[in-house]
């Protein structure tokens, strides 16, 4: 049966600080778990008002540290901000305190904006393009020591610590088939290129030490509620920061709307209907036939549900809906 997993942006909305946003972490990562889950990851972001994982590392071993089972990780760091070391230092840290629960996704975007990625970088030369090297170097990093290494990471040597890479256009598929990875596809935010993307790993992957067989994990925003209007109510948050991140005014998770889309530009619509192919929302049976839907279309290994909802009672239950309605695929 397809897992199922959540992607946790530890959303900051209106009105509350990122010490309350992390704490609304904390209680999703423990309920998730309960929930049964498979994986709770974070993602890499800078500069933006609405998202208190910036430094994902430390906010993953603050998920960990609050829970026993699920696996937790980066969905993902973005590499280009940092020295390969310094993540096989700070992973191999978190798997030596959480063994047998971390994951590393890794990303070539910035996770950011132009002039806040040049205030992240590493060196004056640092260069994006050099991603596929850095995987690679990373991956070095967590294996055995070779005789006359130089350069180790200690902690993070010989623990194997899972990388997956992550993608949104056809060079991440690429790059994963390539290395015998697996691979996670942004379908949350950026669809377009999803089926292609799934064919092409699974066409070209290489079997690799890590990874017999393809592995295609698939974004997917789920906002569930009672019903169907009441889960349309909820995503318009969603709506609204995305449109705001697309006009350039990031900004702190809003309050639902009704009728948002009602005063919205032709482009504007356009843009919110892009995301159509990965998102779900509505009652339980909408969300199940959704989830149903999604798995049949694209054959996924492993889906990771996303919702940015206001309220956290309701974001707790959206995700309780979630996991439910894919148990009864089972049944």
């Amino acid at each position: 049966m397809t897992a199922l997993s959540v992607l946790d942006l530890a959303p900051i909305a209106q009105g509350e600080t990122p010490a309350q946003a992390l704490a609304r972490t904390r209680e999703l990562a423990i309920h998730a778990e309960h929930l049964g889950y498979r994986r709770y990851w974070l993602a890499e972001h800078h500069n933006m008002p609405g998202i208190a994982s910036a430094a994902t590392a430390l906010v993953i071993g603050h998920v960990a540290q609050a829970t026993r089972r699920i696996r937790v990780g980066a969905g993902g760091i973005m590499l280009p901000n940092h020295a390969p070391l310094v993540v096989a230092e700070q992973f191999g840290t978190l798997a030596s305190l959480y063994p047998g629960r971390i994951d590393l996704g890794l990303g070539r975007a910035p996770g950011t904006d132009q002039a806040t990625a040049r205030a992240l970088r590493r060196t004056l030369a640092s260069d994006p393009n050099a991603f596929p090297d850095d995987v690679v170097e990373l991956m070095h990093y967590f294996s055995e020591t070779r005789p006359g290494q130089a350069v180790r990471a200690i902690p993070g040597e010989g623990l194997q610590v899972p990388i997956w890479i992550l993608g949104s256009s056809l060079y991440g598929a690429q790059l994963a088939a390539m290395l015998g990875l697996p691979y996670a596809f942004a379908s949350h935010f950026a669809p377009a290129q999803m089926m292609d993307a799934i064919a092409i790993y699974r066409e070209r992957f290489q079997p690799s030490a890590q990874c017999e067989t393809p592995h295609v994990m698939l974004g997917l925003n789920v906002f569930a509620a009672e019903t169907d209007d009441e889960a349309r109510y909820l995503m318009s948050s969603r709506q609204q920061a995305f449109i705001a991140l697309r006009r350039g005014m990031p900004g702190p998770l809003p309050p639902p709307v009704s009728d948002y889309q009602a005063g919205l530009s032709a482009q504007e619509e356009a843009l919110l209907a892009s995301l159509a192919p990965g998102t779900v929302a509505g009652g339980p049976e909408t969300v199940r036939m959704g989830i149903e839907a999604f798995i049949a279309r694209t054959g996924a290994d492993e889906i990771m549900v996303t919702a940015q909802i206001f309220d956290q009672a309701a974001r707790l239950r959206s995700f309780e809906i979630a996991a439910r309605m894919h148990r009864s695929l089972a049944a």
